[in-house]
């Protein structure tokens, strides 16, 4: 197994993206702590995935995200593998339609959080020359219309990769990030409950991807899990899409 012996963080790990990411991680072999807010939901993720621990908290505070780290390694001793998969997104807004609080809430989680949890996470990794991945989107290398904060918010954290990179590559610590297209997950089809027509908001969103359909998490978290593995240990600073072709598009 790829991550045998080996122990993983995952924020916002009791659902979506990163809940798939768990499950993968623990298929493979790795102990893995899901940190997400919401008590009743993480709780359940984790009894369902053998081995793994729920870890609450909010990445936009230090304390609970030092707290998580700790906690990791007085269960395991040890962290390899950083998922930072936490992430929120207000849509159908331009700048003038944003508010501040939005604006403010999408950057706390989004960015802040990823360096919070980067920050806190590095001296364990260090000590493993382990790695981190980072959730970015497709929106952060394209931008995207009607929802500038969370482009905005995608292009900082791949800038934000990318410089970690750099920083910590002769520590022997990779850092990388997927950038998904669409994906089947809870946000999404809120997003098409918002546009009024799920059947019609499903096809319009499908039939943007070259590919004319949009992935599964479990697409998203091979890619995740591919970055984080040995098979990929000569690349830090990537921003991998995993976008059914919308970028080349």
């Amino acid at each position: 197994m790829r991550f045998e012996n080996r122990v993983a963080l995952v924020t916002g790990g009791s659902r979506g993206i990163g809940l798939a990411t768990s499950r993968l991680l623990a298929r493979e072999g790795a102990r893995v702590g899901l940190f997400a807010r919401n008590v009743e939901t993480g709780r359940r993720a984790a009894e369902s995935i053998p081995g793994a621990i729920f870890l609450a908290g909010d990445v936009r505070r230090a304390e609970d995200c030092r707290r998580a780290v700790r906690q990791i390694l007085e269960r395991w001793g040890r962290l390899d593998i950083l998922v930072n998969c936490a992430g929120i997104i207000y849509r159908n807004r331009t700048v003038e339609e944003t508010s501040e609080e939005e604006w403010d809430a999408t950057f706390e989680t989004n960015v802040k959080g990823a360096f919070l949890m980067s920050k806190y996470a590095l001296p364990a990794l260090r000590a493993c020359r382990g790695n981190i991945v980072n959730v970015a989107s497709y929106v952060g290398l394209v931008g995207f219309a009607g929802a500038s904060a969370y482009a905005a918010s995608k292009a900082a954290l791949i800038n934000l990769t990318r410089s970690m990179a750099l920083d910590h590559a002769r520590e022997g610590i990779r850092v990388n990030a997927v950038c998904p297209g669409s994906v089947d997950t809870d946000m999404i089809h809120t997003a098409w409950e918002q546009f009024g027509d799920v059947e019609r908001a499903r096809r319009l969103w499908e039939e943007k991807h070259p590919l004319g359909r949009i992935a599964t998490p479990e697409e998203v978290a091979q890619a995740i899990l591919f970055l984080a593995s040995d098979e990929a240990s000569f690349i830090t600073g990537a921003a991998l899409p995993v976008d059914g072709g919308i970028t080349a598009a």
